[in-house]
């Protein structure tokens, strides 16, 4: 095995097609199908099957790619600690964030990142926060940010926030609540809130169960700015963390009332692999990140409802 043989197979275990890869890599196809077939040759397995439109890993291949994806992250990562020398940050970071996160504060953080860090290539997904963990413990990203799951995890956590969820309605609802609601009126209201997939629901279904009741939703929708467009134009109510509400409650699309008994509360994390390098690119990315996040949520704080006097 040799670094360029690394380079390509991990191009195209990433596009699924010899084509798309050589096109990615700069290269011709024979000459990529050479350097893979020399590479399965070296390993002694089959890395790839053929299909008629791309090819997909073996067993074996998704092993190589896990453990050849870590290796690669670390030599980028050690480039960019000899480029800091120099006093530059620059390098990849590839974040995965849950979906409260990226929709909430992400546009303004990147727009922070290109401009103090030119050097940097940022890449950002979103996803649920299993899925974005286990594209961390596997190589696939850099940092995941996640609500912290319950329990232990092999993967190391840096806590960004912990911040209260709400229950937000459309200003002039005919519905009558309190400034602080109690959770079990829920059980009365017609709501709108993720299905069981996501992250924020699970914290949802075991407040409830603690309250002694089950939510059952009217709606089930996991995009969380079609949650706040159904809410700010319906009487359907929701409840979500601030930094999900703060741009509708800003606008003043949305009111929010804090929850009691119990009150609610998620921890947001970046999480990053033990064994890999957290690079100055990587540090220097989360710091923007991390300050936004929290700046939104308090901003959302502040804008809760509150009783007349």
């Amino acid at each position: 095995m040799d670094f360029k043989q690394m380079q390509y197979f991990l191009c195209l275990a990433q596009e699924g097609n010899v084509t798309r890869a050589a096109r990615q890599l700069n290269i011709v196809q024979p000459a990529l199908s050479m350097q893979i077939a020399k590479l399965e040759k070296s390993v002694g397995k089959q890395l790839f099957y053929r299909q008629a439109h791309g090819v997909a890993l073996t067993a074996a291949g998704e092993t190589l790619a896990r453990l050849a994806g870590a290796i690669m992250q670390n030599i980028d990562h050690a480039r960019e600690e000899m480029a800091r020398l120099d006093g530059k940050i620059s390098g990849r970071v590839s974040i995965g964030m849950i979906t409260s996160a990226a929709q909430s504060t992400l546009a303004t953080s990147s727009a922070k990142i290109a401009a103090r860090y030119p050097e940097i290539q940022l890449s950002v997904c979103e996803g649920y926060t299993e899925v974005l963990l286990d594209w961390v413990t596997t190589g696939q990203l850099d940092i995941a940010i996640v609500n912290m799951p319950p329990g232990k995890s092999t993967l190391t956590a840096h806590h960004i926030l912990d911040e209260q969820m709400m229950l937000a309605r459309r200003p002039g609802s005919a519905l009558v609540l309190p400034a602080i609601v109690p959770y079990a009126r829920l059980k009365d209201i017609d709501i709108v809130i993720p299905s069981r997939r996501h992250g924020l629901r699970r914290i949802l279904d075991a407040a409830a169960a603690e309250a002694g009741f089950s939510l059952k939703p009217r709606l089930e929708i996991d995009t969380l700015s079609a949650v706040c467009e159904v809410v700010a134009t319906t009487d359907l109510v929701t409840v979500l963390p601030g930094i999900a509400l703060h741009a509708a409650l800003a606008e003043g699309r949305l009111q929010a009332h804090r929850l009691k008994k119990p009150a609610i509360t998620r921890a947001v994390a970046w999480t990053t692999h033990p064994r890999r390098v957290v690079s100055a690119a990587m540090t220097a990315v989360m710091e923007i990140i991390s300050a936004d996040l929290l700046a939104a949520a308090k901003q959302a704080s502040r804008l809760t409802f509150t009783a007349p006097r």
